[in-house]
């Protein structure tokens, strides 16, 4: 598919956002993670949990502070603009615990990241981390773990060391 520069823009954008998110995540700060939200923005945790925009770094710090949270590696699979100043953006993640060098299968995730452009710059609107169970499709775990696995050997993904 041909996109237009301005598309083309518009996913690097998108893209750079997500991607700057999830390595705040790795470097556990949830500062520089909550300035990337609109104020009114949705968070949906991977355990279902819903945070404001304006709470997220309230949220995250005490987990920072008590977990030795796992890094993320992610593949986007697709960024979509929604018209307007909006775009959405859909990637596969997993997650590598400290001191392993293997995304944990049991941790997968498909995300969604809704992003609104104002003021200037581009934040997060929603972010959504849903479980990638696969349910009775073991096949499905394997391929998704597989596709990160691979981002890890050729050193994309922003797993931090």
């Amino acid at each position: 598919m041909n996109e237009s520069p301005d598309e083309e823009s518009l996913a690097r954008a998108v893209q750079d956002l997500y991607e700057e998110l999830l390595r705040a995540w790795n470097r556990r700060d949830a500062h520089a993670y909550a300035a990337l939200f609109a104020p009114d923005a949705a968070m949906i945790g991977f355990d279902g949990s819903q945070v404001r925009g304006s709470e997220v770094e309230g949220h995250l710090a005490p987990i920072f502070a008590d977990h030795p949270t796992a890094a993320y590696v992610w593949k986007v699979r697709e960024v979509r603009p929604l018209g307007g100043s909006a775009a959405m953006l859909r990637a596969i993640a997993g997650m590598v615990p400290p001191g392993r060098a293997e995304p944990n299968p049991a941790v997968n995730a498909v995300q969604t990241l809704v992003a609104e452009y104002g003021s200037g710059s581009w934040r997060v609107a929603l972010f959504q981390n849903t479980p990638a169970a696969y349910h009775h499709r073991p096949e499905l775990v394997e391929q998704h773990t597989g596709e990160l696995q691979q981002v890890l050997r050729e050193g994309h993904g922003g797993r931090q060391s």
